[in-house]
């Protein structure tokens, strides 16, 4: 096949005097980083113009959508940077007091002003609201939910009669019990699901996003938390379970897409770290690369290589359903018709 792109756009064609990128190969639309911090680094005060360089760096590896999951920065400014990514927000991550990591996100004083908080971040995203449904309560040394199923529930209602989804931040099993219940639309982590919550993630058609090269981390973390050995117990038999928990999802039929969590732990550009590790949980290379590009497009209402859609897409030099390390050295990639 051909594909023409004329002003950022597929086309069709042919159009005179245009320019080859690539003869021969292998084309994908761009991948997808359903989960990534582009307004959040290690140490805070991200200012707007490194924030455009992760995202550049995003780009660089592949990732052309990117899913801000929570940002302290309003990355706004962002959106049209030649051979810069698209950006699909959920304004800031929404906590409670000292129960979640201090200025990343809007932290109420009161619970159940929850569903109010919701509103305002949904009006100040792109149809995405973000929640942190568990962290460590101090008081009890371990994982614990921030808030009620009712305030959940009105949450939820909130978010959709906005018109936007909602996503919930749970490491453990407690907090998805609720979540799932009030009908969030996406799971981010779900190291703590159990073989029932995976089947109604199934029934319900709410995804998940594992973030499986952040999972990884969560050896450290726990040796960070001597304070807390419950806690720190709790995070290492998460890690260990996380492979057979992600697959079992797989499994089920759940929608699982890919997502770094790039901006604390994971440095930006490891989108195809990312694919790979998904590439082990049972569906091979054909699966996780759906994950990452045509599912997750389709997720996220976006292009998918077709006329009309806006150009971002890679060329590559083999086929990646046989070998996904093809994604790691593309030919080209082109972000909204500029080659990167």
């Amino acid at each position: 096949m051909e594909l023409w792109i004329a002003d950022g756009v597929v086309v069709e064609g042919p159009l005179p005097d245009a320019v080859t990128v690539a003869d021969g190969g292998w084309i994908v639309p761009g991948l997808v980083d359903a989960h990534n911090h582009v307004g959040i680094a290690p140490g805070m005060g991200v200012t707007i113009e490194q924030a455009r360089a992760f995202a550049a760096a995003d780009a660089r590896a592949g990732a052309l959508l990117i899913r801000e999951v929570g940002s302290p920065v309003d990355t706004h400014p962002l959106d049209g940077d030649p051979g810069g990514p698209v950006l699909v927000r959920a304004g800031r991550h929404i906590a409670r007091r000292k129960r979640y990591l201090r200025d990343y996100g809007v932290e109420l004083e009161h619970p159940d002003a929850l569903a109010a908080e919701v509103r305002t971040q949904a009006r100040a995203g792109d149809g995405w609201v973000k929640l942190v449904g568990d962290w460590i309560d101090r008081d009890i040394g371990d994982l614990a939910p921030l808030w009620t199923d009712d305030q959940l529930v009105a949450a939820v209602a909130a978010a959709h009669d906005e018109g936007a989804r909602i996503t919930a931040h749970i490491f453990g099993t407690d907090a998805l019990h609720g979540a799932i219940a009030a009908g969030v639309d996406c799971i981010e982590h779900g190291t703590g699901l159990t073989d029932d919550l995976i089947e109604q993630l199934a029934t319900k058609r709410i995804a998940l996003v594992p973030t499986m090269i952040q999972v990884e981390n969560f050896p450290s973390i726990a040796e960070g938390a001597d304070r807390f050995p419950t806690y720190a117990a709790h995070m290492r038999a998460l890690h260990a379970g996380a492979p057979a928990v992600f697959a079992a999802a797989v499994e089920a039929g759940v929608q699982v897409f890919a997502g770094t969590d790039a901006g604390g732990f994971v440095e930006h550009g490891r989108i195809v770290d990312e694919v790979a590790a998904l590439a082990g949980l049972g569906w091979g290379a054909t699966g996780a690369l759906a994950a990452a590009t045509v599912a997750a497009r389709r997720w996220l209402s976006a292009g998918r290589c077709e006329v009309g859609d806006r150009a971002d897409l890679l060329v590559l030099a083999a086929d990646p359903r046989i070998d996904i390390a093809a994604l790691r050295a593309p030919v080209a990639v082109v972000c909204g018709g500029v080659v990167l």
